[in-house]
C-alpha cells in the first residue's frame, strides 16, 4: 500500500481512575498512537492532556457530534496547547466550516483528519481529500459512534477498498469492533491506521494484540 501501519488503542475502554498508567501501559505495548474519543468520555478531557504533555506522540481523535452539543472548532485550540499530534472531526456535522477547522487544525500544528459514520456515502469525504489545503487521514467508522464494545460491521469495508483505490498513499483509519477476528478484514481493505478498544485493553498481554494487529496489516 505504501502507508506506514499505525494501532492506536482507543481509551474509551480504558480504566478512567487510571488515565495516566493506562496511557503508559499501552503505549509501552508498542501503540503508536492513543485513540481520544473526546465526545465519549469527557469535554473536560483536555486539562488531562495538559497535564500529561509527555504524550505528544499520540493521536488524539476528536469527535464533533451536533447532538452533543459542542462544536470541534472549539476545541483545536485546547487540543494543540495540550501536545496532541492530530484532530479527527465528523464530516457530517462540519459540512459549513470544514475548510476553517482544517487551516485552524493545521495552525496548531496538527495532522488533520475527517470521519464519516456508517450511513455517510463516502463521496462526503472527496472534496476534503482533495483539497488545496487536504485532510490528511479519513476514519471510517466500522460501528455507529458514541459507545465501546460494538459489534463490527463489516458492509464498511467496501469504503475502506474504495478509498484505497482513489487515494493509494493516503492514511485510511477504522474504528469500531476492530480486534482479532476482523483485523484481517479491514488489513485486506486497505486500512492502515486501527483504532483498537476493548481487544487491546481487555486482553491480559496488550503487547501481543498489538503486535498481532500491526502484522496484519504490514501483511497486507
Amino acid at each position: 500500500m505504501g502507508v506506514m501501519p499505525n494501532i492506536a488503542p482507543s481509551m474509551l475502554s480504558s480504566d478512567f481512575a487510571n488515565l495516566s498508567s493506562e496511557a503508559h501501559r499501552i503505549l509501552d505495548s508498542g501503540a503508536d498512537w492513543l485513540h481520544m474519543d473526546i465526545m465519549a468520555i469527557c469535554p473536560q478531557f483536555n486539562h488531562w492532556c495538559s497535564r500529561h504533555r509527555k504524550f505528544e506522540k499520540a493521536h488524539i481523535g476528536i469527535f464533533g457530534l451536533s447532538h452533543d452539543g459542542y462544536k470541534s472548532l472549539d476545541y483545536v485550540e485546547a487540543l494543540g496547547k495540550a501536545g496532541a499530534s492530530g484532530f479527527t472531526f465528523h464530516v457530517e456535522t462540519s459540512k459549513d466550516n470544514w475548510q476553517e477547522l482544517i487551516e485552524s487544525i493545521k495552525s496548531q500544528g496538527m495532522r488533520p483528519g475527517v470521519a464519516l459514520n456508517p450511513g455517510t456515502p463516502i463521496g462526503e469525504v472527496y472534496p476534503l481529500v482533495e483539497a488545496e489545503k487536504p485532510v490528511e487521514m479519513v476514519l471510517v467508522m466500522t460501528v455507529e459512534p458514541g459507545f465501546g464494545g460494538q459489534k463490527f460491521i463489516p458492509e464498511m469495508m467496501d469504503k475502506v477498498r474504495i478509498l484505497r483505490k482513489r487515494y493509494p498513499s493516503l492514511d485510511i483509519e477504522v474504528d469500531g469492533g476492530l480486534g482479532p477476528s476482523t483485523i484481517d478484514m479491514a488489513a485486506s481493505a486497505g486500512a492502515n491506521c486501527i483504532v483498537a478498544g476493548s481487544s487491546v485493553f481487555g486482553a491480559s498481554e496488550p503487547a501481543e494484540v498489538i503486535s498481532l494487529l500491526r502484522n496484519s496489516v504490514q501483511k497486507a
